[in-house]
Parts: C-alpha cells; structure tokens; sequence
C-alpha cells in the first residue's frame, strides 16, 4: 500500500501534463503519481513517463469510468486526486494530505470558487453552473461545501474504497459530495488558488449538456439519500394539484346539490390516493436507507481494519 497516491485522469493533455506530474513530485517528493491515459489521441501517456509517472490506461471514455479504475486498482493511506490541465497549484497538497493522515479527513476538497475562480474562469455559464450546483446541494442535503465541482481533492483509504461509482462522466464530483455528506463522514475545505487553462489547452466540459447530467445526478441521489424528503416533496405536489383542482367541483355541490364534472373529481381522487402512496413509500425507503446506513458503518469499520492490517 502506498502512503501518498496522487492521481491524474488525462485525456489528450499533452501540454499541460508534464507540468502537472513535475508539480507533484515537487510537492509531494514522497507520493507515487499514477497518470491514467483516456484515450489519449496525442502525447500525453509518452510525455507523462517521461515526467516520471506512472502511466495506465482506461478505454471507457469518461472522467467517471477513469476514476472508477483509478480507485479499484490503487491502495493508499491518502489519495490527491488533480486534474492534468494545470488548473490547480500543487503547492496545497501538503496540507490536503496532511489533514487526511492526521486529522482524519475522510474528503479534502480543494476550493476555488472562495479565491479566483470566477475572475479566472472565462466561461460565464461555468460559474453560474457552479454556484447553483453549490446552493442546491449544500440546501438539499444540509451541509456547508465550498466547491462541489471541483477536480482537486484528497480522500482517505476508508472513502475511496466505499465509494460506489455510478457516473461515467464529469457529474462523478457531484456524486462524491453527495456520498461523503450522507455517510456523515468527515469533510474538509482547503481554499486554492485557481488558474484558468494555458493557450491552446482546451476545456472537455459541456456546459449545457454535462450541467444538466450534474443536475438530473443531484435529483437522482436526493432521492436515494433522502428518499422521504424527495417523496413528501412529491406527495405535497400532488395533495396540492388536487385540492386546487378539486375546490371548485365541491364549490358547485354545496351550492347545486348536483357533481357537474364528474372526470375532474375522478382524477382528483386517484392524484390524492397517489400523494398518499409517494408519502408512504418515503417512508419505506427511509427505513431502507437508516439499514443501507448501518451496513455502511459495518463496511468502514472492517476497512479501517484492513488498512491497519497492511
């Protein structure tokens, strides 16, 4: 097991990545660097051995599926996880691994958006992509996390081996925060200075197509997490569309004696028995994800074994 993994998922960053694994080994003299190619159809995976990395590969496209292999195949004390466009300064990862090793950081996240992101940033739809992502998790979910999107991070042995990677694509930052909050485990923010790409660097971010992927992401794990807050906020949709449907049908019986509209009473009553149903099966769910939580803390406990063991 290594003590210090930095990681770097790459997909054609040929002017940036020797940069990127020269910072590292700077910074961290102690850690072993894995770059893992994606693909690559110019010279990042020849330029990153010659900078003295370990160079793997991952056929299936998309940051998702890397980190996916990256966290099956490494064993590590800690793990700095950085982006290979030189984005982020490396001069932060000692104190990222220093408050995994011995604050028992579980996620370290490193902060953009608290210094130069949205002066650096030149994509306007970006920093206003990233701060509703920010409001709608930290609302959702009841936390307090800086940066969500961010690709700089440090995570213990215990979080990287329970993290179960669902997403393929750039929404996997969202679907980290999400599960490091859930599971109570503990997370840190460490403010970074960001920079914006080099000339000739391009961005593999869509910001319409990857923001609503993030967005439906956010949706899908409130619901999984939260499943009673998701279906009572459902069940409360429905209640409401049916009473307001439903008014003015009983309005017209006290006042006739006479139902003159027989279908919009009809489908009122099956829209409420369909708010009940969403509010109870909440409320199954919520049992569920209270036996999915205790099965987890079962899980970390033997990992946290394991590591010592080795």
């Amino acid at each position: 097991m290594d003590k210090i993994a930095v990681l770097i998922p790459c997909y054609n960053e040929e002017k940036t990545v020797e940069k990127v694994v020269a910072d590292a080994k700077k910074a961290l003299p102690e850690a072993v660097i894995y770059v893992y190619n994606n693909n690559s159809t110019d010279r990042t995976a020849e330029l990153a051995e010659k900078a003295g990395a370990i160079v793997r590969n991952e056929y299936m496209q998309g940051k998702g599926n890397v980190i996916r292999r990256m966290f099956r195949e490494i064993d590590a004390e800690c793990y700095i996880m950085v982006d290979g466009d030189d984005t982020y300064p490396m001069d932060a990862a000692p104190e990222m691994v220093d408050k995994v090793l011995n604050y028992n950081s579980d996620m370290v996240v490193g902060d953009r958006l608290s210094s130069t992101y949205f002066t650096e940033n030149k994509r306007p739809f970006h920093n206003f992509g990233n701060t509703i992502v920010r409001s709608s998790i930290n609302h959702l979910f009841g936390c307090n996390i800086r940066d969500i999107m961010t690709g700089y991070r440090a995570f213990s042995y215990e979080f990287v081996k329970t993290f179960p990677v669902l997403s393929t694509g750039f929404e996997i930052e969202t679907e980290m925060t999400i599960h490091a909050v859930s599971n109570n485990m503990q997370i840190d923010n460490v403010v970074i200075e960001y920079r914006d790409r080099p000339e000739g660097s391009a961005s593999k971010l869509n910001t319409y197509s990857d923001g609503f992927k993030v967005l439906r992401t956010i949706a899908r794990l409130y619901r999984d997490y939260k499943p009673m807050g998701f279906f009572s906020i459902m069940a409360a949709i429905l209640a409401i569309l049916a009473i307001i449907f439903v008014v003015p049908v009983f309005s017209e019986y006290w006042r006739t004696g006479q139902v003159l509209r027989f279908p919009t009473l009809i489908v009122c009553g099956f829209t409420m028995m369909a708010a009940l149903q969403s509010f109870f099966a909440g409320m199954m769910l919520s049992n569920m994800a209270l036996n999915h939580r205790r099965e987890f803390e079962v899980r970390l406990n033997t990992l946290h074994k394991i590591k010592n063991d080795n």
